[in-house]
């Protein structure tokens, strides 16, 4: 590892980037958090087919699968044709599900269910473009940008949460009161993702702190940024000639993977949990209180706005875990609430499992900005790009594994697999 030159003290368009890129991580995930957050309607559609694993697992199997090779080939692969194609595929699916269920006129049935999930499968390759193309790009860059990026990840589900609670409180008692939140939500996603494919392609790459970083990541020897500098009106000559100076070498994915392996067992584990909690268990397994049917939207939400808070942490230097041990030791103690969710879904009351999956939400966004803002410290660019698409990798393996042992919760219970 080599330590990164020092950057200019003063570099303008810093904090417009910053909610560039906050907007940009609220658009990765808006379309999926609207999926989880609607899953009221498709229970209602398709009751026996448990909609909130169904639809995770094949969204999962489609991330990581396509992750996998694109972290293969990162090197190889330009930047910024990946990530607008990740937000493009966002946007059509999205609006393809307005689509088919205006078509279908919001009908049950194995056919629609197949389609949605075929949508679904279409998420997770958006997914894995956007996410690792992110990610390995705002490595290079200032660490309050990949805070700030994954900061609109959380907001993406506090938003569709606060939404999601809204129009139930205004169509609860409308006919097709469901629906019609259903199809508010998905057109909101759906122009969202537009306004990120604008930001991207024709903002981003023009604010002088990211044509700054991405000039020197040439520099350095990374090609995915080409097409990127070009869009910014710097000459391929320019950072060709930079980069014919400096020929650095630099570390190969398995070196960075030995390198780096705590940190991506860090992100697995994180995920490997909360996957396994979080929706699945939440809508089928807490029974029924109180709250009746706005139960699963209030954990959800309170999930999902925990998270976020969880994420602004880390910005405060004094709580921020940067011990490559003490990160272990965290993610490792939060395996406690497995137990903690099993006794109190049987024994406890609505406020002890809410109380639990605010505090599964915090932790999740505390330690994943934790780990994501330190791991690619000290490394050249075309480094940092690589080893953060190796760190979405395991991300996404961590959330496959825990989608897949949720099901582990149904053993026993009254629920049909």
């Amino acid at each position: 590892m080599t330590p990164s030159s020092k950057a200019p003290v003063r570099l303008e368009g810093a904090i417009l980037a910053t909610l560039v890129c906050w907007f940009l991580g609220l658009g990765s995930l808006v379309s999926w958090n609207s999926m989880l957050t609607i899953g009221d309607y498709y229970y209602e559609l398709f009751p026996d087919y448990h909609p909130s694993r169904v639809l995770t697992l094949v969204y999962q199997i489609f991330a990581i699968g396509t992750m996998a090779i694109l972290a293969y080939n990162e090197s190889k692969i330009d930047t910024r044709k990946r990530n607008i194609a990740g937000y493009i595929l966002f946007c059509i699916s999205t609006f393809a599900l307005i689509v088919l269920d205006l078509a279908t006129s919001g009908k049950g049935g194995v056919g629609n269910y197949i389609g949605i999930c075929v949508f679904v499968g279409v998420f997770g390759v958006a997914d894995a473009h956007v996410l690792g193309g992110m990610v390995g790009d705002l490595s290079f860059m200032r660490p309050e940008f990949i805070q700030s990026f994954f900061g609109g990840l959380a907001a993406s589900g506090a938003l569709t949460s606060g939404l999601r609670l809204m129009t139930k409180a205004a169509f609860e008692h409308s006919g097709n009161g469901l629906r019609k939140g259903t199809m508010l939500f998905l057109a909101i996603s759906t122009f969202l993702e537009f306004i990120c494919i604008f930001l991207y392609a024709f903002i981003f790459p023009k604010l002088p702190v990211v044509k700054y970083y991405r000039s020197k990541a040439a520099s350095e020897g990374s090609k995915t940024v080409t097409s990127d500098l070009t869009a910014a009106g710097i000459q391929k000559q320019e950072f060709q000639e930079a980069d014919d100076d400096a020929n650095p070498q630099r570390l190969t994915n398995k070196q960075l993977f030995f390198q780096n392996i705590d940190y991506l067992l860090d992100l697995f584990l994180i995920y490997v949990l909360t996957l396994s909690i979080f929706p699945g268990f939440l809508y089928e397994n807490t029974g029924k209180h109180q709250l009746g049917s706005w139960y699963p939207l209030v954990l959800i939400a309170m999930y999902n706005v925990l998270d976020l808070v969880g994420r602004y942490v880390p910005l405060i230097d004094l709580i921020k875990l940067e011990s490559r041990k003490g990160l272990m030791i965290a993610i490792l103690s939060r395996f406690l609430l497995i137990p903690a969710f099993y006794f109190t879904a049987k024994y406890g009351d609505q406020g002890w499992m809410i109380l639990l999956v605010s505090f599964l939400g915090l932790t999740n966004g505390y330690l994943t900005v934790c780990v994501m803002t330190v791991a690619p410290k000290g490394y050249k660019g075309p480094e940092q790009n690589a080893l953060g698409n190796l760190l979405v990798l395991f991300l996404f393996g961590g959330i496959f594994a825990g989608v897949a042992l949720d099901w582990l919760w149904l053993i026993g219970s009254t629920a049909k697999f």
